[in-house]
């Protein structure tokens, strides 16, 4: 066994480059560790002990944060290389797929409007055959078996148009639907969110408001300022 307490395997490890960073605050960490005891500061000297403490905080996270960017910067660097080596291939192919989509756009909308104006043909039809079949089977004469026979073929026929709708479907592969909307009225979009959604129309205006931070005089709205610690 030796007495050389690095002379193992793993012995030769650099040290952890966080804790390395972090070594020359242990003693301001420790100290704030013991005074974050949920008791409040309450007098002066308490204050700038406090205010002391929170300096050499603030620097450890700057050095923590300017250690993590000499550690990662390289990796971020080699990463940002790859992806633009890779980005004029994908955006050309972005491109190609695009115009692909441009040249057979008219053709598709024209063939799902053809294919929607024949199903809505053969709903109608659908709808005609069966007005049509009950219409035959009220006036037909229970003793009369040739209009009994008349209102049957009505009826099948009637059964068969419905099935011929109901497979009409519109089929063009490569088209989405997209939904759109334009605001004609933005007061009564607002009034109907606000009876409606209140609390994301509020969500907006807080935010509206926090980033405005005072500058204009807005209706239902008081601003005032106040001292914080940071």
């Amino acid at each position: 066994m030796t007495d050389n307490p690095r002379a193992v395997i793993g012995g030769n490890s650099p040290p952890d480059p966080i804790e390395a960073t972090l070594a020359p605050f242990d003693a301001a960490l420790a100290e704030a560790a013991n005074w974050l005891d949920g008791k409040p500061v309450s007098n002066a000297e308490q204050m700038k002990a406090v205010d002391a403490l929170a300096k050499q905080v603030k620097a450890a996270r700057k050095a923590v944060k300017d250690a993590r960017d000499a550690a990662t910067g390289p990796l971020h660097e080699a990463w940002k290389a790859e992806v633009a080596r890779w980005k004029p291939t994908e955006d050309d192919l972005d491109r190609i797929t695009k115009g692909l989509a441009a040249i057979v756009d008219g053709f598709k909308r024209k063939l799902a409007a053809e294919q929607e104006a024949a199903r809505c043909a053969a709903y109608e039809e659908a709808e005609r055959k069966k007005r049509e079949a009950e219409a035959a089977a009220m006036a037909a004469d229970a003793g009369n078996i040739e209009a009994q026979r008349q209102a049957a073929a009505a009826k099948q026929e009637a059964i068969d148009a419905a099935k011929l709708a109901a497979a009409t479907k519109v089929e063009v592969r490569g088209l989405r639907t997209e939904h759109r909307h334009e605001i004609t009225d933005y007061r009564a979009a607002a009034s109907w969110i606000w009876q409606r959604d209140r609390k994301a129309l509020e969500a907006f205006v807080d935010e509206y408001v926090s980033k405005d931070r005072g500058t204009n005089v807005i209706a239902g709205v008081r601003t005032w300022t106040e001292k914080v610690a940071f």
